[in-house]
Parts: C-alpha cells; sequence; structure tokens
C-alpha cells in the first residue's frame, strides 16, 4: 500500500497541459541489476566500531569517471590496491600499489580523487592524526580510460606529502572536491578528536598549495552539565553544487566530557551549515553573514551566530560524520542521526543506545529558504552512518548500515520516506562506502561493502549496483 501511495502522489503532482498527456514524475525505487566482487580476501579487523575498508566518511573510496568506475581498499596482506572496470561490466582490473597499512585503525582509509584540469588520479591514505601516504597519476589517465593501460607504471611513487607540500603531522579524514574549473581540493583535519581544525589544499594542475584552516578549536561552550574551551569540527561532507557554491554540514565535537550527562555518551552537538562562494576561501552562515576567511585568524567557531540549523544537546548521542547531498536547485539536504528525546533525555552508553534507539533524520533547506527535518521510520539498529543521495529527479535515498535503502519523493516534500530494499543476502557488516559520482554519471545507486567476519578473518568485498528511475 506505501508504494502505491508514492505513486499516487507522483500522479498527482504533475502537471498535464490541455489536450497533451505527460508522464509523472516517477518517485523513488531501486532495483538491483548485479554484484561484484572486488576481493574475496579483504583485510578485516573493527576498530572504532569501523572497518578501515568501509567507512563512509571516505571521499571517495568508490568513484565513477569517464564511463568507468574505481575502487581502493586494503587486502589481507595490507596492501593498497586500486582498480577499475567500465561501467556496465563486471571484472575490475586492479593495481597494488607499494604502499601497506601501517595499522589497525579504521581510520586509515584510502580517498580518491580526479583532477579533470589534467587527468590525473590522486589517492590520500593510511593516516590518524599523523602522517599521510599519497599517490597521483600519470596526466591523462582519467581522460582515457579505454586506451591507457592499467598498471603500476602509471603511478607515482607513494609520497609523504603532496609533491613537497607537508602540511601538517597530525593530519586526518582526507575528502577529495574537483572544483568547477577542474582543479581538485583536498579537505582534512589538523590536530585531533576535540582538538581540531578544517583545512583545505588546492592542486592546480601543476602543484599544490595550502590555502589553510578555516575552522576553530577555540572558544568556550557551555550545556547545562558544564563547559568545554576546546573541540573540533566533523564534517557530513563538504560538495559543490551546479552553480559552484561550496556546502558543509558539520557538528561540534567538545573535548571535555563535562558537557554530557554521563561519561559513556559522546559529545557531539548541534547540526550546524555554513557555505563558500568563491572555491573555499571564505565562508558564510545559512544567512549569508561573513563567518570565516581561510587561512586567517577568522574561521569558523562555536561562538559564531547563525551557524546552527538543528539544534541538539550532548546528551542524545548525535553521530558525526553522516552524509549530505545537493539538489538539483543546489539546495542543501544532509542525512543525521541521534537518540530521540522520546527514548529518554541520556544517552550512558552510545554504541548501544544508538543501536537500540537511533533513529536517522532527514535535515533540508527548502525553497523559501526554511529548514525542514523528517525522521525516517526505520530504525538504525547500529551505532553508524547512514549515507544520502539525490536522484534525477531530486527523489532522496538513505543508505543504512547493513545496505538498507529507503526512499523519499520530492513531490511528497519528503514526507512519505520507506523501505525499499531490506538489505537481505548481502551480509553485510556495517556502513558503506556510496559512489556520489555514478548516480549522475548513470542513474545508477551504488555502493561498496564488505562482509561480516569475526576477529581477523579476511572477508569479501563487494560493490552492488541498484538501477534508479529513469
Amino acid at each position: 500500500m506505501r508504494r502505491r501511495t508514492v505513486l499516487a502522489t507522483a500522479l498527482l503532482s504533475a502537471v498535464v497541459a490541455p489536450g497533451r498527456a505527460q508522464a509523472a514524475t516517477p518517485g523513488p525505487s531501486v532495483t538491483r541489476t548485479g554484484t561484484t566482487t572486488l576481493d574475496s580476501r579483504a583485510i578485516y579487523f573493527v576498530s572504532y566500531d569501523g572497518l578501515v575498508n568501509n567507512n563512509s566518511f571516505q571521499k571517495n573510496g568508490l568513484l565513477t569517471y569517464q564511463g568507468h568506475q574505481y575502487a581502493a581498499w586494503y587486502t589481507a596482506t595490507r596492501n593498497a590496491v586500486v582498480a577499475r572496470r567500465r561501467l556496465g561490466t563486471s571484472t575490475w582490473s586492479t593495481v597494488t600499489l607499494s604502499h601497506r597499512l601501517k595499522s589497525d585503525d579504521s581510520h586509515n582509509v584510502i580517498s580518491l580523487g580526479v583532477s579533470r584540469i589534467d587527468g590525473r588520479l590522486h589517492l590520500n591514505m593510511d593516516s590518524h592524526s599523523d602522517g599521510y601516504f599519497y599517490v597521483k597519476s600519470v596526466a591523462g589517465l582519467m581522460d582515457n580510460p579505454a586506451t591507457t593501460a592499467w598498471t603500476s607504471s602509471v603511478f607515482g611513487a607513494v609520497q609523504t606529502s603532496l609533491d613537497g607540500l607537508p602540511l601538517t603531522s597530525q593530519f586526518t579524514y582526507p575528502q577529495f572536491i574537483s572544483t568547477p574549473e577542474g582543479k581538485l581540493q583536498l579537505s582534512y583535519r589538523v590536530g585531533i578528536s576535540g582538538n581540531g581544525r578544517n583545512a583545505l589544499a588546492e592542486y592546480d594542475g601543476s602543484s599544490w598549495k595550502a590555502l589553510g584552516e578555516w575552522s576553530s578549536s577555540a572558544g568556550t561552550y557551555t550545556s547545562s552539565h558544564g563547559s568545554s574551551t576546546a573541540r573540533n569540527m566533523y564534517l557530513h561532507g563538504i560538495d559543490y553544487d551546479g552553480g559552484g557554491r561550496l556546502h558543509a554540514f558539520f557538528t561540534w565535537r567538545e573535548q571535555n566530557t563535562a558537557v554530557m550527562c554521563s561519561s559513556g555518551g559522546i559529545t557531539n552537538h548541534d547540526t550546524g551549515y555554513v557555505y563558500s562562494t568563491d572555491r573555499g576561501r571564505t565562508w558564510r552562515n545559512d544567512a549569508g553573514a561573513l563567518v570565516a576567511a581561510t587561512g586567517t585568524s577568522d574561521t569558523v567557531a562555536v561562538t559564531d551566530a547563525g551557524l546552527v540549523v538543528d539544534p541538539l544537546n550532548p546528551d542524545h548521542s548525535l553521530m558525526n560524520q553522516e552524509s549530505q547531498f545537493t539538489d538539483s536547485a543546489g539546495l542543501p539536504h544532509a542525512i543525521i542521526s541521534y537518540v530521540p528525546g522520546r527514548f529518554g533525555q541520556c544517552t550512558t552508553d552510545y554504541v548501544a543506545d544508538r543501536t537500540a534507539d537511533g533513529r536517522a533524520f532527514h535535515v533540508r533547506k527548502n525553497s523559501s529558504g526554511s529548514w525542514q527535518k523528517t525522521e525516517i521510520p526505520v530504525p538504525l539498529n547500529s551505532s553508524q552512518r547512514t549515507k544520502l543521495v539525490l536522484d534525477r529527479y531530486d527523489n532522496a535515498y538513505a543508505v543504512f548500515p547493513y545496505g538498507r535503502i529507503a526512499g523519499a519523493s520530492k513531490s511528497s516534500g519528503y514526507s512519505d520516506w520507506t523501505l525499499l530494499y531490506d538489505g537481505s543476502g548481502l551480509n553485510a557488516f556495517g556502513e558503506v562506502v556510496i559512489d556520489e559520482t555514478r548516480v549522475k554519471a548513470d542513474n545508477t545507486l551504488s555502493f561498496m561493502y564488505q562482509e561480516k567476519s569475526s576477529g581477523r578473518t579476511p572477508s569479501s568485498l563487494h560493490v552492488v549496483d541498484f538501477s534508479l528511475p529513469s
């Protein structure tokens, strides 16, 4: 009955000109089209409740460019591997890099990026508040995949800098972003959890340069329980829309646990939002007021006005680094998750409480400029993160832990969230890595997941594909 309701809503929303029939805008749907295996023996260990090959904050562990899809992971022998396949095929070609994972830390992910300006593939890997490892391909590799050999010879040496630019000795969370002009930016955190700053670097086709830090760890935050004077901003993502605006949702994590009702919780609080119209050089709050200039002492701080779009105190185990996406009109959308107040006003074990009572919410800015939030009626059943994508009709899809997929139609105002796929048969561990770029490339929802295992027993790593409404 629920699917009939979605379809009826879509039909009613269609405008039909007199004397001429017009097809209704379809609501959300997914049709599984295939699964491929990247590695039957990928490295497996659980740390920070996650896997190093499937932490959803990777940007990108899986990406599509010029008709080919690319993936990166660590094998059971700890080697870093990068692979590609032509869209529509099931065979992956792999290259084993000389780098080996240095520690059993699930934060030490591999992220991929493409500099369109010169057609190079870039990889940043294996870092958690320490040094990083960087590899880039030869120029033109991504522009001519059908005629360029996929061998180790197309990749340069593993570096511990960006072509001589060191950035910081406390580096975490690499996220590559392609600018509208084809340059490549790298977002990262300087410092540590609870005391860190976000920063940007930029590659122009010839060299990297550091743009600098743009968020602050300073200032005093006070809850009803206590105060904290240090923190870090955790990004839900950082993305350009079609008009060139750079969007970033975030949460704050406080260093001092005195701000919580219980030491078993997590100090994350509030969902904030900022944007940039000059490629990350300056940042503005939702009202358009200037709040930061990258690389200066004026950075986004917890004490700045107008940052919070959904307030929440630290007592509900709000998750950091969830997900965001922009729609065809350039309006920002995000997924956030926490334990709602109806289950209590104090979480005492954030993993157990999120697993038992956590819920995800869709937060978005509507066309009138107001913020709206809708609870997605699918229990998390996990402490982990949910991912968000929008299709060509701006229908929304939330990909939950274990590969479950829920959807909501734009025509309903995103009020009709329902489960579309229950993850049956995947045996997925938890979080999945979404190919954010493939949705636009060929109307496919594609994600990487790893099968559940135990201890340090390697398990299979897969990519599963779902077609979206055409």
